[in-house]
């Protein structure tokens, strides 16, 4: 899939499930799990043994799912993450050059940031999207909607503490996607092999973001413009 699949696909699902586990055979469930429950994105963290082998199975059986390498934090890891055959690359952090090497690679890059000045930064550098990371422990939605009003112009994607109560309001306070983990993908869930449990909280991620989009757009068809014709006086 070439990057501007990639970002139209992540911009469309608007959910990017986070695995973190502690083996590959745990990630593969949760990875499948979630594909089934209609989300076909998710993203491998670095921290999972045999990351790289598990990004590369997947992309070969499952041609359909954009498969990503998260806490990708230097060089060498982004060039095997890419050899291994991930479309995205995200990180906690932002390291310039990562997202110089995502350019050239002509692969999707989701670097982190926190401040205004650091979300300025990363996307001035050439990030797809910022990964504002992590929300909750700074105001939450409402801090994104303070960064989307000043930057209307820059992606950014809610991660760190969205469960199912904040979801909708990352996406309707400007979020482009919001990032997901272990309340779309609860280790519970992994190690009992519950994966209806995981399809249907896939559904559920996806119903809180359609809703989201469906009020903005009520939102925007509400809102009248008139235009100033010049001959209406102010109230006295």
């Amino acid at each position: 899939m070439q990057k501007n699949e990639v970002c139209a696909l992540i911009k469309e699902i608007a959910i990017i499930p986070a695995v973190k586990v502690s083996s590959g055979d745990d990630a593969h469930f949760a990875a499948e799990a979630v594909m089934r429950g209609g989300i076909p994105i998710v993203e491998i963290t670095m921290t999972v043994a045999g990351a790289e082998e598990l990004i590369s199975h997947l992309v070969r059986s499952h041609p359909k799912i954009v498969v990503g390498a998260g806490t990708v934090l230097d060089r060498e890891v982004a060039t095997r993450c890419v050899d291994a055959g991930a479309s995205f690359l995200t990180a906690p952090s932002f390291n310039p050059i990562i997202v110089e090497f995502a350019a050239k690679e002509n692969i999707a890059v989701l670097p982190g940031a926190l401040t205004p000045t650091e979300v300025v930064t990363a996307w001035r550098a050439g990030a797809d999207f910022v990964k504002v990371f992590p929300c909750a422990q700074v105001g939450g939605d409402k801090y994104i909607k303070a960064l989307t009003t000043s930057l209307p112009q820059i992606l950014l994607v809610a991660a760190g503490g969205v469960n199912q109560q904040t979801a909708a309001n990352f996406i309707l306070s400007g979020a482009t996607a919001i990032g997901v983990g272990t309340e779309l993908i609860p280790n519970e869930a992994i190690e009992r092999r519950q994966s209806q449990r995981i399809h249907e909280l896939a559904r559920r991620f996806a119903k809180l973001v359609r809703d989201a989009r469906e009020q903005i757009e009520e939102w925007k068809k509400s809102i009248v413009v008139k235009s100033y014709t010049g001959t209406e006086k102010c109230e006295k």
